[in-house]
């Protein structure tokens, strides 16, 4: 976990910087970091971004006492496993990584709401394709037993084509992460949730 040292300090000090207190925290991998947008697109609900690059579920839960104790936010969105299952991680195994993020979530957090954004499909990792929909089904699974207050938000379906590809105009040139229409995708979805099912403010 050494190699992402430097940007947790930098997210750590980020902190005293702060001039409010966060209601949502988006927590996760650089799909989070990289979402240049996110404090405009969520300003009514004063969110704070908390991704570091390269993170996967298991770093999710290493840090967690470090990037998520300091605050008291009223839910939490996070998107992690993505990496995992690049690094060669089975569904079952980053099932697992979820329910123990979830098991210390619960014991620290007891009345805040977690929403879990689905594994995204993309062109880079097309060849594990078939892992990312299986862990997506398991975590749901998962989520559908512990009930409210935790949501599984499924981005998949509308980021692949009618033959189940995913959309290449969503991606940056390296197939892996997500310009301007693949966060507008996320944006909607994200939005119409937290109107549908979070009473925040």
């Amino acid at each position: 976990m050494n190699w992402y040292e430097e940007e947790i300090q930098y997210l750590e000090a980020c902190k005293n910087k702060l001039t409010f207190d966060p209601q949502i925290i988006f927590y996760g991998s650089s799909s989070i970091r990289l979402w240049t947008t996110l404090y405009d697109d969520f300003v009514a609900y004063l969110p704070l971004n908390l991704g570091f690059g390269g993170s996967t579920l298991d770093a999710c839960t290493w840090f967690f006492e470090r990037m998520l104790l300091p605050y008291h936010p009223a839910h939490l969105v996070l998107y992690a496993g993505d990496n995992d299952l690049g690094d060669g991680r089975n569904p079952d195994e980053v099932c697992l990584f979820f329910c123990r993020f979830v098991e210390k979530f619960r014991q620290s957090f007891p009345h805040t709401s977690l929403t879990y954004i689905s594994v995204k499909p993309s062109p880079a990792r097309w060849p594990i394709n078939g892992q990312i929909m299986q862990t997506n089904k398991l975590i749901a699974g998962k989520i559908a037993e512990l009930g409210t207050p935790y949501y599984f938000l499924n981005v998949y379906d509308l980021m692949v084509e009618n033959n189940g590809t995913p959309k290449p105009e969503l991606y940056e040139a390296d197939g892996l992460h997500m310009n301007a229409n693949g966060y507008a995708i996320w944006k909607e979805l994200t939005l119409n949730h937290f109107r549908e099912n979070l009473k925040i403010r």
